[in-house]
């Protein structure tokens, strides 16, 4: 009875090792795009990773999108309570919803392309994914239909989907806090330091240890 070769036995077992790593890692990738698909197909509360509260300012007429109801313009003023808007993002990716923080009203897009509010934002006519743009400005295009993007025109009524492309000043917003309020992190970021200020909380510091 012979032997096999030393060398013949550790490349079988080599090439064993490797065959369950390539089982393993297809089943992971497997199950990894499973998650993902019902996830993103079937978004709900759950799946919701923030909630952030901004302006959105239309490039176009200068002012700020606002839902009226089932009206949505971009003629709102600053600090406008219908210009306030409850943004929901999605656990993956851009995907948002945008609500109305008084009308509570969702801004959707129809089958024909209209931008039109509503009550009830579940379905995927109102989803947009956010597009950032080399200008700094941002595009929001409908999820569903591929393409087509939230826009206004210089009077604020809203364009039809079909008849946008990211390129258009119309389809370019700036996200905004409302008039009077800063970002947390950027009043921080910019809070000056002076010699008064230094020798306050030296005063102050002092006054704690005694």
């Amino acid at each position: 009875m012979s032997v096999l070769p030393s060398r013949f036995i550790y490349l079988c077992l080599h090439f064993l090792v490797l065959y369950f790593q390539l089982q393993e890692s297809q089943q992971t990738s497997a199950d990894f795009r499973i998650y993902i698909e019902n996830h993103t197909r079937n978004p709900d509360d759950l799946s919701r990773k923030q909630v952030r509260i901004y302006q959105l300012y239309s490039r176009t007429t200068g002012k700020h999108v606002q839902i009226l109801g089932k009206k949505v313009n971009a003629n709102g003023d600053d600090g406008g309570k219908y210009a306030l808007l409850v943004v929901e993002t999605e656990t993956f990716g851009s995907h948002i919803r945008i609500k109305g923080k008084e009308s509570e009203h969702y801004i959707c897009m129809n089958e024909k392309g209209k931008i039109v509010g509503r009550p009830d934002g579940r379905k995927q006519e109102c989803v947009f994914v956010e597009e950032f743009l080399e200008n700094n400005y941002t595009a929001l295009v409908s999820a569903k239909y591929k393409g087509w993007y939230l826009g206004f025109n210089r009077k604020g009524r809203p364009k039809k989907g079909s008849r946008t492309t990211q390129r258009q000043q119309e389809v370019h917003f700036m996200k905004r806090q409302p008039k009077g309020r800063l970002d947390p992190l950027e009043e921080f970021r910019f809070t000056p330091v002076t010699k008064r200020t230094r020798r306050a909380r030296r005063l102050k510091a002092n006054s704690k240890r005694n």
